[in-house]
């Protein structure tokens, strides 16, 4: 096959350094974008009569004859190609004769890979926000469903107070509608066409790159060709947002593992979406979790080695950029594929209530709901803290539950004590008491519901 380049050369490309050089093994999952792409450009040279219209049309039937293989999975997408390009070069050629040697005109691979990876990245953003929306559905109607169930609310992994378990579902909500926020953004950014800056400089033919940008759906054009082929800013975005999305699933997956566990004894997964062992065969192991859990450690590590790539290259085109795109289809695809099986897990996880309300029995979890009683009795918060806390202590001594004591124990601590107080150590009088906005009473948490019923039927 002949390259796209060589004419300057005697000798052949040794084979190690092809080797080491080829790319077609995966950025042949650009081979749509960059059809797609050409389509596009041999438009414009048409148009432009930077070659004769009859030319162009005959490219572009044969770019969509070729397109249209691929999706029908005829279009073989292996060889001894250096890369995507060359090898839909080939193929165009075998299919329409000389004519297509006229594609390549007034761009380079410099521009076209930049603009194959940011269609890439912009289809990919927008699939991984609809998934995103997806699963806040998920927790949505998981909200739904518990509104009326009350769990043990953690900090430092100890018990802390009472909260709705709707309101922790809708915890995640809120951390997946800043993912969804942050690829929002990033596309915004990566909505900008590259092609038209050639190597490094531009063209002096004349390109009309306000046509391709509104054929291929760009709202701009980039402003400056070195910039244009250097920047993978685009890339590193995308990634970083899926390491913080990442992050955030992991922290779920970390719960949903403990709570499965006989020490919480709140939940169990579906079978479906769980393993054994080869040895113990009582076991029932919550693998896509840890999986998730796990994949975060690859997902950072594509980011980091994307950003070590990229931060000792100079102006312009560099070969080592190249080595964007492994990283990226692979944090890509495992996010997109764990966005699928969380989707399809947590509507089938069984939520053992009876188990949750025996941690309940936990009168700790109401210390701070005495605290208050005793503020709006007109105690200063400090004085207040000391008091409960020395109750607490005192309950802890004697080997007795606070509900067990008389009300003359409260009463020799504190006298602005009465008999109201045995109502506060209820785990919904506490959840429903911190009726403010965001808070985790009932009603509080009803209304989030509604509102986001209604942020993502609008989305």
């Amino acid at each position: 096959m002949k390259k796209l380049w060589g004419g300057r050369f005697k000798k052949e490309m040794h084979p190690l350094l092809f080797k080491l050089s080829g790319s077609l093994s995966y950025d042949k999952k650009l081979a749509r974008y960059d059809l797609l792409g050409s389509v596009a450009h041999a438009k414009m040279l048409g148009r432009t009569k930077i070659i004769p219209p009859k030319d162009s049309a005959r490219i572009v039937r044969g770019l969509e004859s070729l397109l249209r293989d691929l999706e029908k999975g005829k279009l073989s997408l292996s060889g001894k190609y250096e890369d995507i390009h060359s090898l839909i070069q080939d193929a165009l050629d075998k299919r329409i004769g000389a004519v297509g040697h006229k594609l390549h005109t007034a761009r380079s691979r410099n521009d076209q890979v930049t603009l194959d990876t940011r269609l890439y990245c912009r289809e990919e953003g927008r699939k991984i926000q609809l998934k995103l929306r997806g699963l806040q559905r998920v927790f949505v109607e998981l909200a739904k469903g518990h509104v009326e169930h009350v769990i043990p609310g953690y900090t430092h992994s100890q018990h802390a107070q009472p909260v709705a378990l709707s309101h922790h579902f809708l915890a995640y909500c809120g951390m997946l509608e800043r993912d969804k926020q942050r690829i929002g953004d990033a596309l915004k950014r990566m909505d900008e066409l590259p092609l038209g800056s050639g190597a490094l400089a531009g063209s002096s033919l004349p390109i009309d790159r306000f046509y391709v940008a509104r054929l291929l759906g760009f709202s701009r054009v980039s402003q400056n060709s070195l910039d244009a082929v250097s920047d993978r800013d685009y890339v590193i975005e995308l990634l970083s947002t899926v390491s913080i999305l990442s992050l955030h699933l992991s922290r779920m997956s970390e719960e949903f593992i403990a709570w499965s566990s006989p020490e919480f004894g709140f939940l169990e997964l579906d079978d479906a979406f769980c393993t054994g062992s080869s040895l113990m065969p009582q076991k029932k192991n919550p693998d896509p979790l840890e999986l998730i859990r796990g994949t975060t450690g690859r997902i950072y590590g594509n980011l980091v080695s994307v950003l070590v790539t990229l931060k000792g290259i100079p102006l312009a085109y560099n070969r080592d950029m190249q080595l964007d795109k492994e990283p990226l289809f692979d944090s890509i695809e495992r996010m997109e594929l764990i966005l699928d099986i969380l989707s399809e897990l947590l509507p089938k996880v069984a939520f053992h209530v009876l188990q949750i309300d025996r941690q309940l029995k936990d009168e700790g979890l109401y210390a701070a709901d005495l605290v208050e009683y005793l503020v709006r009795k007109g105690i200063a918060f400090r004085e207040a803290h000391d008091i409960i806390g020395h109750l607490i202590r005192d309950s802890l001594e004697l080997g007795k539950r606070l509900s067990d004591r008389p009300l003359s124990d409260f009463r020799k601590i504190c006298p602005r004590f009465e008999k109201d107080v045995y109502n506060l150590m209820d785990p919904y009088r506490s959840v429903d008491s911190k009726n403010v906005v965001g808070g985790t009473a009932r009603n509080r948490v009803r209304q989030q519901i509604q509102r986001w019923e209604r942020i993502l039927k609008n989305a």
